[in-house]
């Protein structure tokens, strides 16, 4: 899969089975559902999760906690736009 197939996805009302717990997250993000993105999210500590969780609260405005969860991914908030990190994270976790 690429960014173009995971993209035609977002057409879709459910999320395919098989995604793993960041790409749903994703996913709902993808549909406008911030807050079902973050609860797929929000307790998991792994660095893939907190990339992803970085993004949301960056999305969200509340830059101080994304600035948290990007060091815990050991990661820097990125100058990108919202829709680049968006298909970057995709990328990066398909």
């Amino acid at each position: 899969m690429d960014i173009t197939s995971f993209k035609d996805l977002l057409k879709e009302t459910t999320p395919p089975i098989g995604l793993t717990v960041q790409l749903e997250a994703l996913w709902y993000d993808g549909k406008g559902d911030w807050d079902h993105a973050h609860d797929l999210i929000d307790d998991l500590d792994d660095k893939q999760s907190a990339h992803v969780h970085a993004y949301l609260h960056r999305k969200e405005g509340d830059l101080w906690n994304a600035d948290y969860w990007y060091r815990r991914a050991g990661r820097q908030r990125p100058s990108a736009t919202l829709e680049e990190e968006w298909e970057e994270l995709v990328r990066i976790l398909l």
